[in-house]
């Protein structure tokens, strides 16, 4: 494989609010990553619930979604390849469960690759999760490396991504190089709005509802006074814990008038475990905190974290905010078919290096 040279790869991602497949095509050299492209492509209804609800799916009802999001992935694959040929693809694939404390440790991520790699005839590295569990680690998150190959020559800054869950690296001269989820990113917000409106909606669009709510400081405290929030890093999350049974126990009757407060709530409840979390585990106050993701896009969200880390600048990502995980996902794979190791063992806690990913031969 010609290293040296640039390579284009696909990195396909999908987190744990299951709104659709984001692809991207980027073009990676030995320093440097450039997105050429990159698009969501959107379940289809009837596979989004199947999604949200596979921890509760019956074995064959399991086996049936892994290889309909294998084909749902695939499409996404075959699009935003269109016209060129790259060396290889890397799948995330779809989260339905993550253990990583449970005894033994375990995670699972569905979206069969062998029906990417026939679809494409490209080779496909997927099931990134397994070998960093299998090796004492959380599995989650994975972006560090990332992180570290875009920024380890800058000053100690926050990396942030905010899609369901929320996480950040602390990356740079003068940082430990460590990562974890901080605490729910989009994901309460977002089930929050398909509650209220019967699923005719599917998120606070800009955060225009939270800006009009007030939230509520006594809910706040129940909240952050979680226990995970007490645990050191590394850790990581799943959908399970701050997801749709925790918002049912805070808002049995939800209706669209409480929105806007309900939102305010919830929002300012990821700001703040976001904010804690950095400031709490960095050995320094970062020069910057740098943020992706879909939660960009709530510009409410981004003004509490403003206003919260001020006076540290809260910047957006170079790369497209919404692709990045997916660049991730594509540098991975590239790592795996080189042999180089894709985990951060100071993020993960996994017991050294490791290559990441099983090998999909078209």
């Amino acid at each position: 494989m010609p290293r040296g040279k640039t390579r284009l790869a696909v990195g396909l991602m999908s987190g744990t609010s299951a709104d659709g497949v984001t692809a991207a095509l980027v073009r990676v050299g030995k320093r440097a990553i450039k997105v050429l492209r990159h698009a969501t492509h959107p379940y289809p209804p009837a596979i989004k619930r199947l999604v949200l609800d596979a921890p509760h799916l019956r074995t064959p009802e399991l086996s049936r979604l892994n290889f309909a999001l294998g084909l749902e992935f695939a499409a996404a694959a075959a699009n935003i390849a269109r016209g060129t040929r790259p060396v290889v693809i890397g799948s995330h694939g779809q989260t339905v469960w993550h253990g990583p404390g449970e005894d033994p440790p375990n995670t699972l991520q569905i979206a069969e690759p062998a029906v990417i790699a026939e679809r494409l005839g490209v080779p496909v590295v997927a099931d990134f999760r397994p070998r960093d569990v299998a090796a004492g680690g959380q599995g989650a998150p994975l972006v560090p490396a990332f992180d570290l190959f875009l920024y380890k020559n800058n000053p100690c800054q926050a990396v942030v991504n905010i899609g369901g869950i929320a996480n950040a690296s602390l990356i740079g001269e003068g940082c430990l190089h460590a990562a974890f989820d901080t605490g729910p990113g989009n994901a309460l917000m977002d089930e929050a709005v398909r509650r209220a409106t019967g699923g005719r909606e599917e998120l606070d669009r800009g955060g225009r509802l939270a800006a009009r709510g007030k939230p509520d400081e006594t809910t706040l405290r129940r909240l952050l006074a979680h226990p995970y929030f007490l645990k050191a890093p590394p850790k990581s999350l799943d959908r399970s814990t701050f997801g749709p049974a925790l918002l049912a126990r805070l808002y049995p009757r939800l209706t669209k008038a409480a929105l806007p407060n309900v939102l305010a709530t919830l929002a300012e409840f990821t700001a703040r475990s976001l904010w804690l979390g950095v400031m709490e585990n960095s050995p320094r106050h970062p020069a910057r905190v740098v943020v992706s993701g879909g939660g960009v896009l709530n510009r409410h969200l981004m003004r509490r974290l403003s206003a919260l880390f001020a006076p540290i600048p809260v910047v957006v990502s170079e790369l497209p905010v919404q692709a990045k995980e997916a660049a991730c996902f594509a540098w991975l794979a590239l790592r795996a078919l080189d042999g180089e190791p894709g985990n951060l063992p100071t993020a993960t806690d996994a017991r050294g290096p490791r290559v990441l990913g099983k090998i999909i031969l078209p």
